[in-house]
């Protein structure tokens, strides 16, 4: 374990961040407090002092150079990515330092790969946008689920959740998708990305025990069809969301989580289902777990561990399952997350 770094945390009193702050202290990591709002972050590090805070904006390069200064790495967790990324990859470039942000955009994700790859590459660093929930577990077990393959036909991702209090944070990099698509809905077909505005459809998903089938709604498409396709040689990419879930998230009177637990969780909880197709075999990975915005934590930092600690694939951007060991990964997660795999997983 690499423990004693000091990880900067871009919007660290964010709902996600404070979990990412948290995880760090938990792992032996130093966290270092970066944000826009002076007041927010010196509330958090009233609440359990630490190293201070560091104030930065993403419109001011050289005070994330500042803030930067002495971390090994840094995670970002403010949104909408489609204004934080950029300006945090390019001060992480300059301080030689990986970057690892929670983003679910896929607009964001998209602009991360087509900007940075040549120069993260280049400089011999690891960025490792969508290191979440969305986009990152998913792309993990869909990575496992292909097994020995170079191509297959088809990935699915189905997400099961109970329910969907969103953060301010969502509702906002949601906004923020929605105008760069001109209001239209987004798929992956035929090997590219298409912007289309058929109407949703309403199918049955055949979610594993104690779960069981949920009514989804297809196309709800989310970042692993960015992640996935951007090392694994498939065409077809679509992700699924309860329908319930999905209704949680547009009604009106949204209202964010709600803490249960002295961790900070949500009741929610929630299964990803990924189903592999390819000729006439299915292979399928899921994994189950509490709280969306929570596991993004362990997720994240387990990345920024194993980058620090050299077991990484590769370097340039990259999802997670093309820079990690993607059994290797989940299994380390074992606190957080019930796995289920095909039995020839290694790991």
């Amino acid at each position: 374990m690499a423990s004693g770094r000091n990880v900067a945390v871009y919007g660290a009193y964010g709902h996600t961040g404070r979990f990412v702050v948290e995880e760090l202290r938990e792992r032996g990591h130093v966290p270092l407090l970066l944000g826009r709002d002076k007041d927010k972050l010196l509330a958090l590090d009233r609440s359990r002092p630490g190293p201070g805070t560091r104030q930065a904006s993403v419109d001011d390069a050289a005070s994330l150079d500042r803030a930067l200064d002495g971390a090994a790495a840094v995670i970002n967790c403010a949104g909408p990515f489609a204004t934080t990324a950029a300006p945090l990859i390019e001060a992480a470039l300059r301080a030689g330092i990986p970057y690892v942000d929670v983003a679910a955009e896929i607009e964001a994700n998209l602009d991360t790969f087509a900007h940075f790859a040549e120069r993260a590459r280049a400089a011999g660093t690891v960025v490792v946008p969508a290191m979440a929930f969305f986009g990152g577990l998913g792309d993990l077990l869909a990575t496992i689920a292909m097994g020995d393959r170079a191509a297959a036909d088809e990935v699915h991702i189905a997400y099961g959740l109970s329910s969907w209090h969103p953060t301010a944070g969502t509702l906002d990099a949601g906004a923020v998708s929605r105008r760069r698509r001109d209001g239209r809905r987004v798929r992956y077909t035929g090997g590219r990305l298409e912007y289309h505005d058929d109407a949703l459809t309403t199918l049955e998903w055949p979610f594993p025990a104690p779960l069981g089938p949920r009514s989804v709604i297809g196309e709800f498409t989310m970042a692993d069809v960015v992640t996935v396709p951007s090392h694994l040689d498939v065409p077809e990419v679509r992700t699924y969301m309860t329908a319930r879930a999905a209704a949680d998230l547009s009604a009106p009177d949204a209202s964010a989580p709600t803490a249960v637990d002295g961790r900070g969780r949500s009741a929610q909880t929630f299964a990803v289902d990924v189903l592999v197709r390819s000729g006439g075999t299915e292979r399928r990975a899921s994994a189950t777990g509490r709280d969306i915005y929570a596991v993004s934590a362990p997720l994240a930092v387990e990345a920024v561990e194993r980058i620090l600690t050299g077991r990484t694939r590769t370097t340039g951007v990259v999802s997670a399952g093309a820079v990690f060991d993607a059994s290797d990964f989940l299994r380390a997660l074992a606190p957080h997350l019930s796995l289920h795999l095909p039995p020839d997983t290694h790991g």
